[in-house]
């Protein structure tokens, strides 16, 4: 009996780096992954007050090459207009990526589950599953009929 030797490659799917002010990006992964499992080909960058703006660039460039395995990366960020979202934007140029603010447990969630798509339909349905995790209960149950 002969083992199979041969390894596998992962396959192609979009990367993701999620951006954001402090650790806020990596606890967002740590519970994305206590749902779905580990994933390939994530990673976080954290801005912080005492990294200057060059090396958090650095960080974003090299995070994005190492996430592209030819279909481009999802750069998710925390606050439009906040440093994390200006400084990922400033790569749009220079490779295939797509920048989405807002990033929340749900938005993260449905990337994860779709990096088989293209980038522009995988931004589309990210910005839709954000939104739609937003919730008020309260006002929910309050519209709910009596009785039921």
């Amino acid at each position: 009996m002969t083992e199979n030797t041969e390894v596998q490659s992962p396959p192609k799917q979009v990367g993701v780096l999620v951006v954001t002010h402090g650790s806020f990006g990596a606890a967002l992964l740590e519970a994305a992954q206590m749902i779905l499992g580990p994933q390939l080909g994530v990673d976080s960058v954290s801005v912080l007050v005492s990294k200057g703006v060059d090396e958090i660039v650095v960080a974003l460039k090299a995070g994005v090459a190492n996430l592209d395995s030819g279909m481009g990366v999802m750069v998710l960020t925390d606050l439009f207009g906040g440093t994390p979202t200006t400084l990922s934007l400033s790569l749009l140029k220079g490779g295939n990526l797509e920048v989405v603010s807002g990033v929340n447990l749900p938005m993260l969630l449905k990337v994860l589950q779709g990096r088989q798509m293209k980038l522009p339909e995988l931004a589309s349905q990210a910005k839709a599953a954000g939104q739609d995790g937003i919730k008020v209960p309260g006002e929910m149950l309050r519209k709910k009929p009596a009785g039921s």
